[in-house]
């Protein structure tokens, strides 16, 4: 990146001790995971100087964090020149930039998605199931299997598997055993 940015001569490279003169940073990483944005957290900590990111893959997550830490522009990595990290730089050293729509459009569906997922109210247990479903976790709890469960509710196994397969995905939990502590917890059974 240094010898990248080095050639242009609208950017100066500042490295070391001399990193308290910098006006935006520049930051490259393979993919933006969880250790990337804790590097970016503590360097927007530090400088809080805009960041230019140059990376090919952005984690779950990854994007809110990035723009939280004062990231102004995306660069993919592998489309990356001299003249287009330059360019950002010089942008976002004027201190107009905004996040670009392209962005916004995804931290906006970020959003949306969380709300969705998390932060929306969620209707009580027992209207959320079915009676059907609520009888194949009643037995469950009382530790039948599968073959036993469809024994007792004359029920084939496959449709038990089903049941139990609907319900974990529905209400996103991770196997028989959290179901089974879903439904006690919600006084459901």
């Amino acid at each position: 990146m240094v010898e990248l940015l080095g050639t242009r001569a609208s950017v100066a490279v500042v490295e070391g001790r001399a990193r308290g003169e910098t006006d935006v940073v520049v930051a490259a990483f393979d993919r933006l995971s969880a250790d990337a944005v804790a590097a970016l957290r503590e360097v927007a900590a530090e400088l809080g100087k805009p960041i230019v990111l140059v990376t090919d893959l952005i984690e779950e997550g990854g994007l809110a964090a990035a723009v939280a830490c004062r990231v102004v522009a995306i660069l993919p990595r592998s489309a990356m020149t001299d003249s287009r990290v330059a360019d950002s730089v010089r942008v976002a050293a004027s201190g107009t930039v905004s996040p670009p729509s392209a962005l916004l459009g995804r931290l906006t569906e970020h959003a949306e998605r969380l709300n969705r997922e998390q932060l929306a109210p969620s209707a009580p247990a027992g209207s959320v199931l079915s009676s059907r479903e609520i009888e194949v976790l009643r037995l469950m709890a009382d530790g039948f299997d599968t073959q036993e469960i469809a024994t007792e509710l004359s029920y084939s196994e496959r449709t038990v598997k089903n049941v139990i397969y609907a319900v974990t995905d529905r209400l996103r939990l991770r196997n028989r055993s959290h179901a089974v502590a879903y439904a006690i917890r919600e006084g459901v059974i």
